[in-house]
């Protein structure tokens, strides 16, 4: 359960000889700051509880440039913001939700009435600083594309983690969107933030047979990214949802025909994780589309070592309860709404 940041690390300055700089978009600007300043900024601001108006005038600068210099200093890892979650402290919501699905929940508070798509932001920019804090050096870290996880990328800030690997858990291509450039620049966005390796996964989101797909599993290529998925430490997705305020990539990007549609409407599917069709109890495996997905399933999903799932909105409480169900993740990063959205329709349902 979410709290406020216990500690700000101002990172080791640099010892070069020279001072080093960064462009830094302020509004319409790009302003050229030298990032000792920026360091000497974020320590008094951070560790030495300084104000803005006594770091201005130690630095000889404007308050204005002191807010840039504090701002590059987040954006540039610079500072890194340590959250750390109290023995027995959060919400009465997350705590039953961790307590029924076997999970480690972490509810974000968002303001009373705000939308989803304000929503989605706040909870993206936690879930990017948890995986910061999460990384470890030699990780394997998979990604599967998707709306909540494009907005996490957008909160990465660059922290190089030793010896890192990212690696696309669901292919992308279909026959009416550019899938694969859009899912190559979200691992390329991971990787750059991380410094890592990355992994693409050229393959289409859905195989028009799954012959097609038996036959490619068994090209030396897709072989070898399969087995770095199989070696994933942490599993990074969101759940998508057929029908959500804010739209899932896979349901309004021309994957899916109507007829296709049509049939997972007939099967009850509710949404998605991985590209892996699944309905409100937990079941896919007799749904006939994802003998043709090309992402992992739950069972696939269950064989790594911890597996977060992030998940905004009302509209997605059906889908995310039968992912949880189907117990694809160890951490689920919620809102404060949805979580207790969950909780109502897990009171009203029964799991047959």
């Amino acid at each position: 359960m979410w709290r406020t940041p216990l500690a700000a690390h101002a990172c080791p300055q640099r010892t070069s000889a020279q001072p080093s700089c960064t462009d830094v978009h302020y509004g319409d600007r790009r302003v050229r700051v030298r990032e000792d300043d920026a360091y000497r900024a974020a320590t008094m601001y951070y560790l030495q509880d300084q104000t803005m108006e006594v770091i201005a005038k130690t630095l000889g600068v404007s308050r204005s440039t002191v807010s840039r210099l504090i701002k590059s200093a987040r954006e540039e890892g610079v500072v890194r913001i340590s959250v750390r979650q109290p023995s027995g402290s959060g919400t009465d919501v997350g705590h039953r939700l961790s307590a029924t699905f076997g999970i480690k929940t972490h509810v974000v508070p968002v303001r009373e009435h705000a939308t989803e798509v304000y929503r989605l932001e706040q909870v993206a920019m936690v879930a990017a600083r948890l995986l910061t804090e999460w990384a470890t050096p030699q990780m394997v870290l998979g990604i599967a594309w998707g709306t909540t996880v494009t907005a996490i990328a957008r909160h990465l800030t660059p922290t190089p983690v030793r010896g890192s690997s990212v690696v696309q858990l669901n292919g992308a291509a279909s026959t009416a969107a550019g899938g694969v450039t859009y899912a190559g620049d979200l691992i390329a966005s991971f990787a750059r933030a991380f410094d890592s390796t990355p992994y693409l996964f050229p393959v289409p989101a859905f195989f028009d047979f799954a012959e097609t797909k038996a036959a490619m599993w068994r090209e030396r290529s897709v072989r070898r990214v399969l087995d770095v998925q199989r070696h994933v430490d942490l599993a990074l997705f969101g759940v998508g949802a057929v029908a959500a305020d804010v739209p899932s990539h896979v349901y309004n990007a021309g994957y899916l025909d109507d007829a296709e549609m049509a049939r997972l409407t007939a099967d009850r599917v509710v949404g998605d994780v991985c590209t892996v069709f699944l309905r409100e109890d937990g079941s896919y495996r007799d749904i006939a589309i994802n003998a043709r997905a090309t992402g992992p399933s739950p069972g696939d999903l269950r064989q790594l070592a911890r597996r977060v799932c992030v998940a905004v909105g009302e509209a997605k409480v059906p889908a995310l309860l039968g992912a949880l169900r189907a117990r694809v993740a160890t951490d689920l990063i919620i809102d404060e709404t949805t979580a207790r959205s969950l909780l109502d329709r897990l009171r009203g349902s029964v799991r047959p």
